[in-house]
């Protein structure tokens, strides 16, 4: 049995006390999940003993004190003895299909198929790591697509996924495909290619039409494409806001992969919900991002330099891609402490791609040491994620109406932020995944 729509709606967000805390609809119950903490991070507080709680729907139903209230034998019971649980971790950027050990030139020795069969132990390693929710911000051949549809249907294990399929840019841009001579271009544009203001709306429609949930768009040069440097700008302001206008007409927010200085200030003017890496960030630009009335967040990855830099040449990248990583890694993680010092909203963003998707919990600490509580990281990954995600009614949080997404260290994570490198127990839907 499953709430009715109004009746969710009428559900009120319970207090966490001592008193046990129950739904009027306890029949409706399936599960009750137990552990000895919870961090809510919606309050930056720690609950001792939670019982939560969750309906058929896989959605939480009631949060009680464990150690006073009672439920039937008929509730499967989770028991996290001596774990501390949060809500599940999402990360704003990942590429499911880019296998971080298949760099450079590399990527030819395989079928076209290929791609799409590597995510999906991608997604299972992400989901392992603790990370319940993933926005994909651009994969070829609609590959993040087709894998939400096997995890949805039960064929594939794996987070819940925001697909954006192909990512938009502009023709020799950082999201064409710039490794291949022209006598092997295609006939018309790549996909996700255009050049004009009305090829960029068409764009927006095509990918929301087969499915994307979100827009990607590469509104400067990259570190990892050929023949562009991340300070180039390739977009205009004006292109931008078609996009942006195009997009949040149909119920879509934006994502934009933006490096240099003013391809950041011309997305965040023309009103792109997200700023990918964000790494020569200059000062004017984190103003116009503390100050913009519609919420920006800046989704910066911090962390998978150490991997790339380690591993990048023999793993095939080119040098002159190491060069450019080289080159803006440690001006990005400055422009973080200073974006977060400012005021700039923050999500959690890894790059899951460019480094294993398996190890994107190491993240945590570098966002600590660049300035952030391990509270502000965690809620970067979690509240903050699902708000810049226009999700909070569904995840982010341990709260009433929610997807039952939690996850359980042994430890104190907001003691030790690093407790969220090794997860311990994932549920997802109120199940537990093996």
């Amino acid at each position: 049995m499953t709430y009715s729509v109004n009746l969710r709606k009428n559900l009120r967000v319970l207090a966490l006390s001592g008193a046990a805390i129950l739904s009027s609809t306890a029949q409706a119950q399936t599960t009750v999940i137990t552990a000895d903490k919870m961090v809510d991070v919606l309050t930056g507080k720690i609950v001792e003993y939670p019982a939560v709680f969750v309906g058929a729907d896989g959605r939480i139903t009631s949060i009680a004190d464990a150690r006073t209230v009672k439920w039937g034998s008929d509730i499967t019971h989770i028991k996290l003895a001596g774990k501390t649980i949060l809500p599940g971790l999402i990360d704003m950027h990942v590429h499911l299909d880019g296998p971080a050990d298949i760099g450079g030139y590399r990527g030819l020795e395989f079928t076209d198929s290929f791609w799409g069969m590597t995510a999906v132990g991608s997604a299972q390693a992400m989901l392992k790591a603790g990370f319940t929710t993933v926005r994909n911000v651009g994969s070829g051949n609609r590959n993040d697509i087709g894998l939400k549809q096997a995890i949805e249907n039960g064929y594939a294990t794996g987070p819940r996924i925001v697909p954006a399929g192909y990512a938009l840019g502009a023709t020799g841009g950082h999201c064409d495909s710039t490794f291949l001579p022209p006598s092997l271009e295609k006939a018309g544009k790549e996909e996700g290619i255009a050049d004009s203001e009305d090829e960029l709306r068409y764009q927006v429609r095509r990918q929301r039409k087969y499915g994307a949930e979100v827009i990607k768009v590469c509104a400067t040069g990259g570190v990892f494409s050929r023949n562009t440097e991340p300070g180039q700008q390739q977009l205009s302001e004006r292109e931008l806001r078609v996009i942006a206008e195009e997009a949040h007409q149909w119920g879509l927010r934006v994502a934009a992969h933006a490096h240099g200085g003013d391809g950041i200030k011309a997305a965040i003017k023309a009103g792109i919900d997200t700023i990918e890496h964000a790494s020569l960030v200059d000062d004017e630009g984190i103003k116009l991002a503390a100050t913009r009335v519609r919420p920006v967040w800046f989704s910066m990855d911090i962390f998978n330099t150490d991997y790339t830099q380690a591993e990048g040449a023999k793993n095939g990248v080119l040098e002159d891609n190491l060069r450019k990583d080289r080159e803006v890694a440690q001006i990005q993680r400055d422009n973080f402490r200073k974006a977060h010092k400012a005021g700039v909203k923050m999500v959690f963003a890894s790059d899951a791609g460019v480094m294993p998707h398996g190890l994107v919990g190491g993240q945590f600490k570098v966002m600590v040491e660049y300035g952030m509580t391990p509270l502000e990281a965690i809620q970067a990954a979690t509240r903050n994620a699902a708000q810049a995600l226009g999700r909070e009614k569904d995840v982010g949080a341990i709260a009433v109406g929610r997807f039952a997404d939690i996850i359980a260290v042994d430890g104190d994570p907001l003691a030790n932020v690093r407790e969220l490198e090794t997860v311990d127990a994932v549920v997802k839907g109120g199940k537990i995944v093996d």
